[in-house]
């Protein structure tokens, strides 16, 4: 019996500190998947607390599975995790059946699970929890010294909320020789994308096949349908809901969608920008109002020093043109274009509000938020080189 209870333990703490750890690179990853809940829910009052609920669950992943590894007050948590699956369970068996939602997003999205997929490990972990919880009074603490094991779990405390505290000041770390996804930019935004490139498909590229069912009913009797057998004529029936499953996943399919800007007389320059060789820079402002203007007087000696170099820098706002206006002058920014981009868009290209992209030849370089602006630039030799 111990054994089956260690393996299981293994099994929860390692999957939960990979499941919080690789959301932690980017909490509002997270936030975004729970305001899609909250809208299809019809509770867009708590969509102003989602980055806040997102932070405190993805710490409670890692503390749990930490705590239990570590075996310390496992009454305690074992019943916490219990709920936590619990309601995972819940949360993707409404994705996998009501249709409404596309995805759960339990491992962010450097790694993509079907919703079938996602609810059945959800099950399963809840079995196991519920096999721990059961025979919660035969599991010890890793080590005889309580004050040991509670400074593990302690440090996972604050490892778990000042990490995700890193990412969101400073955008989610992008270490492409990290292991299993973990600490990776996997947005289509990341360096060494060519944005132009991902909103196109492949020459090869195959469409998704969706199946849709309808449910009806008639005399207290519900009867599923598909679209091409449903009782359209027969004004007995009630129509009650309907899903929408993915039968066959495409691919080579654009990455990225909506991408657009547009200059202050609504034309679309979105392929000159794109498409320009050479070094661009793009600074998204995604509410002018609430952003941070930490290191403007960096930024403006940047986009002095990138205008001595004949290298274009453009401000991608997402508000009112008017709004964008105000704040071009306030800032004296009158010499920068300031283009208009969907505010959805730029959350995925950049995480901070502002943030700054370096593109070349319309491929990522590098981006940077807020408190990162780099100090200088030079170009040499055509290469641009940042201090």
């Amino acid at each position: 019996m111990k054994y089956i209870i260690w393996l299981f333990r293994i099994i929860i703490g390692l999957l939960f500190i990979f499941s919080g750890l690789i959301k932690a690179n980017d909490p509002l990853g997270l936030t975004y998947k729970m305001n899609e809940f909250f809208e299809v829910w019809n509770m867009n009052y708590m969509v102003k607390y989602t980055e806040f609920l997102s932070v405190c669950m993805i710490a409670l992943e890692i503390i749990t599975g930490v705590a239990m590894l570590v075996g310390n007050y496992f009454r305690f948590y074992i019943t916490l995790l219990l709920l936590l699956n619990i309601f995972y369970t819940f949360l993707t068996g409404y994705a996998l059946y009501s249709g409404k939602i596309k995805e759960c997003g339990c491992f962010g999205d450097c790694i993509k699970l079907t919703n079938t997929v996602t609810f059945y490990k959800d099950v399963v972990l809840s079995a196991m929890s519920l096999f721990l919880y059961i025979f919660r009074y035969r599991v010890f603490p890793i080590t005889h010294k309580p004050a040991i094991n509670a400074s593990i779990v302690g440090a996972s405390v604050v490892f778990a909320f000042g990490f995700q505290w890193f990412t969101l000041t400073h955008l989610p770390l992008n270490i492409p020789s990290a292991p299993l996804s973990l600490f990776h930019d996997c947005l289509a935004y990341k360096p060494g994308n060519n944005i132009w490139e991902k909103m196109h498909a492949d020459k090869d590229a195959v469409a998704p096949v969706y199946a849709t069912t309808m449910v009806y009913e008639k005399d207290g009797v519900k009867k599923e349908f598909t679209d091409k057998n449903y009782p359209w004529q027969d004004t007995t029936w009630h129509y009650v809901t309907s899903k929408t499953v993915t039968i066959k996943e495409g691919s080579g399919l654009p990455e990225i969608h909506d991408f657009s800007l547009t200059d202050a007389n609504e034309n679309d320059q979105t392929e000159a920008i794109l498409t320009a060789k050479g070094y661009t820079f793009l600074w998204f402002l995604r509410e002018p109002s609430t952003a941070h203007t930490n290191n403007i007087v960096r930024l403006k000696n940047l986009i002095a020093k990138a205008a001595a170099m004949h290298i274009p820098f453009y401000v991608a706002c997402s508000a009112d043109r008017d709004i964008c206006k105000a704040f071009q002058e306030a800032w004296g920014m009158k010499d920068v274009p300031f283009m208009i981009i969907d505010g959805t868009v730029s959350k995925t290209a950049l995480r901070t509000n502002p943030g700054l992209m370096l593109l070349k030849d319309g491929t990522v370089v590098k981006k940077w938020s807020y408190l990162d602006y780099p100090k200088d630039i030079t170009l040499d030799n055509g290469n641009l080189e940042m201090k």
